[in-house]
């Protein structure tokens, strides 16, 4: 697995710098202190725990690194080891541009990307991914380089977490007691602002405060046109802004220019290229940034660009264009830029201290491995998410299935994402439910079960999956009525109240009747696990709607209604032990009740053990556990007797199962090994081969937020990281 330090770097810089990086040491072999010494230099070194330098071998790496990841639109990633081998790319592989160059006492280097310059690459010594924060550091012999990409999505305040801003903050520092001239180059194209290349942009400047800002984006602004999976935004604007100095330079022109001309003068072109509209790929059009830093000493220097998106509308839901979150604060993204630049030293620390204390938790609860797991999943989660103002002014937390059919808000990716939400706040949750509980309630949905979906990304209008509106055929009526009723318990125990659920009670009074008559012995049809197919009896089905029946009882009791309450919970506790009985193979419980000699992760028992339902006997549990140890591939738990593939959230979920930490490191520590050692460089998947470590499909999606669901089982963890809540 990969190895997390803490590592003092540096000084405080002007007040705006003071950072700890706790994070994923990159690029560094090291089985003691002395050897990590010798790789990271002169930096001095804070360890976490006793036995931090156990790992023998490489430090290992990301399958893809976040760079600036909010949305699904606005989500920048490196596909590599090393910043400058490649150039930055959109989840989905397309490339967007990011381009950083150094000149030190005259002579230049790459940071980042890969532009046409006979340059050479500064030597890239560390790379650090954290919740918020991803850090690069280089070194020569004269000069250490360090950029942090900041992106402060703290969950607890949804007007800072719906900023779309991330900061790009460079740090430069002489290492051999001498001072060097210094000059530092940033430059994005226009490719984070179009589909595909060959549609016809324009750009324009303005200030905003003490910034001057650069936006660049399409000609024809199609909001809201296109829908589907492998696509990016064609609508709305990305902004470039830096603080104005004496010794910034910016310009708009072609990528060539700006490049060669820092790197033959340490500037950039006096002009900006006329405004005349062209393709993106005519001349490949650039906002750049040049500082010239003067002579640098071992006293660090700071420069930092906001690098920011206007979507302008974000969702279309039911017929209506809803706008992102942040409008509810802010007129204007001019008036978001002017506030992030203010708000840079308070975040700073805010980040430093938020990444600091998860980290630490992670490890406390499941080892390194799971706090690097956390540290990689925690923007993904969130970048596969897009928030905006409801109809009421309310929020809502919309999902997109990435690279698997682009539906949005489905019901079956919430539920295993769910975990992140419930831990850091339980308004985003609720975010995430309303709008298909207010889709469900209307006169639309006409079935006696739950949606699926709401539509395909970004327009929200209504399912589009299986029957969509019109048909039983190939829906999931048994898993997303579960679904439901679990995510509600859990929201109305951390409300303390039932308030929201009683908005929607008749919906979920009919569901609950629903999988009395179904849920038990579900006939032939899909579960979340779609890409399986259809499959009847299916046992794990059938835990998931007994458990949802133990939830609506509970939810029941909360809100006074104690004789549905009792009904449910006897039925719940009928349908187990049936269940026990039925899906029996002798170690271990099988797959479909009428299919000896099968078996599959039994994920979703976990919320009898979170939620204290105690529906189970503990030694079901037990038991799959013991045996799931023994089917493990090199990469992992396949989900099932049918297949080696398996499913990432899940096997957090089933280790999850596990009473001892032994045993949940046991079916982890095979996981950790598949993000280091997968040769498909792409956003974390959650569908791969457990025998060889393969993409099978599906990369940057929402349901990697389950991986948090191990927080959940410690109580006092669980309430310190969703108390403080705040809209």
């Amino acid at each position: 697995m990969f190895g997390y330090i803490t590592v003092f770097l540096g000084q405080p810089i002007g007040g705006v710098l003071s950072m700890l990086a706790v994070g994923k040491t990159r690029l560094v072999k090291f089985g003691n202190l002395a050897a990590l010494v010798c790789a990271v230099g002169t930096f001095g070194l804070i360890a976490e725990s006793g036995d931090l330098f156990a790992n023998e071998g490489p430090a290992g790496r990301p399958p893809a690194v976040p760079l600036v990841v909010h949305d699904p639109y606005f989500s920048i990633w490196s596909f590599t080891d090393y910043l400058a081998e490649d150039w930055p790319r959109h989840w989905t592989g397309r490339i967007h541009a990011l381009c950083s160059l150094i000149r030190i006492d005259g002579k230049a280097y790459r940071l980042m990307g890969t532009p046409q310059l006979d340059i050479p690459a500064l030597p890239q010594k560390n790379l650090t991914v954290l919740p918020t924060r991803t850090i690069y550091e280089w070194e020569t012999p004269q000069i250490g380089v360090r950029l942090t990409f900041l992106t402060p999505v703290l969950p607890h305040d949804l007007n800072l977490l719906s900023r779309p801003v991330t900061y790009l903050i460079w740090e430069v520092w002489s290492r051999d007691g001498a001072s060097h001239e210094v000059e530092l180059y940033y430059d994005n194209s226009a490719e984070l602002a179009v589909n595909t290349p060959d549609q016809v942009v324009i750009w324009e400047r303005g200030q905003a405060g003490s910034l001057v800002w650069m936006r660049i984006g399409t000609l024809e602004q199609p909001i809201l046109q296109k829908k589907g999976d492998d696509l990016r935004i064609d609508w709305g604007y990305a902004y470039t802004a830096a603080p104005q100095s004496e010794d910034l330079r910016t310009v708009m022109t072609d990528h060539e220019s700006a490049r060669r001309g820092f790197v033959q003068s340490g500037t950039v072109p006096g002009r900006d290229d006329p405004p005349e509209p062209r393709a993106a790929q005519d001349r490949w059009p650039v906002v750049a940034c040049a500082w010239r830093l003067g002579s640098v000493d071992a006293q660090p220097q700071s420069r930092h660009v906001l690098l920011a998106y206007d979507d302008i509308l974000s969702i279309e839901y039911l017929g209506q264009r809803l706008r992102p979150y942040w409008r509810k604060y802010f007129a204007h993204i001019g008036d978001v830029l002017v506030q992030a630049e203010k708000d840079l030293p308070r975040l700073v620390d805010a980040c430093e201290e938020f990444d600091h204390h998860l980290m630490k938790d992670a490890e406390k609860i499941g080892g390194r491995g799971y706090a690097n797991l956390i540290a990689l999943a925690y923007r993904h989660t969130l970048g596969a998410h897009k928030l905006t103002l409801g109809p009421q002014g309310e929020p809502m937390l919309f999902s997109k299935e990435c690279f698997s059919n682009g539906c949005i808000a489905t019901v079956d990716v919430t539920y295993p994402a769910s975990p992140f939400f419930m831990l850091f706040n339980n308004e985003l949750l609720k975010a995430t439910l309303t709008p298909v509980l207010e889709y469900a309630a209307s006169p639309r949905w006409k079935f006696p079960f739950a949606p699926h979906d709401l539509g395909t990304y970004p327009l929200a209008n209504g399912q589009v999956y299986g029957g969509g509106e019109t048909s039983e055929e190939h829906q999931m009526p048994v898993e997303e009525s579960a679904n439901l009723l679990i995510l509600a318990c859990v929201v109305s125990r951390l409300d303390g109240n039932t308030h929201y659920a009683e908005k929607y009670w008749p919906l979920l009074q009919r569901w609950a009747e629903y999988l009395e008559e179904k849920g038990f012995d579900p006939e032939n049809q899909l579960c979340t696990d779609d890409f399986t197919g259809p499959l009847a009896h299916n046992c794990n089905l059938s835990a998931k709607a007994t458990l949802a029946l133990a939830c609506y009882a509970d939810m029941c009791h909360r809100a006074g209604k104690e004789e549905p309450s009792a009904k449910y919970r006897k039925l719940a506790e009928d349908f187990a032990a049936k269940w026990i009985q039925a899906a029996d193979d002798g170690d271990h419980y099988r797959l479909a009740f009428d299919k000896p000699g099968t078996w599959s992760q039994k994920y979703n028992l976990v919320w009898d053990k979170l939620l204290n339902l105690n529906v189970f006997p503990g030694e079901v549990r037990q038991k799959e556990v013991a045996f799931y140890k023994r089917q493990l591939q090199p990469y992992g738990l396949p989900l099932d007797n049918r297949a080696l593939f398996t499913k990432t959230d899940w096997t957090v979920w089933t280790a999850t199962l596990a009473d001892s930490r032994e045993d949940f490191d046991a079916l982890m520590n095979p996981l950790y090994r598949f993000i280091d050692e997968t040769p498909d460089r792409v956003p974390l998947t959650d569908w791969y081969w457990t025998n060889n470590a393969r993409l099978r499909g599906f990369r940057a999606r929402p349901v990697i937020g389950g991986v948090f669901i191990k927080f959940l089982e410690y109580p006092d963890l669980w309430k310190k990281w969703s108390t403080t809540a705040e809209q």
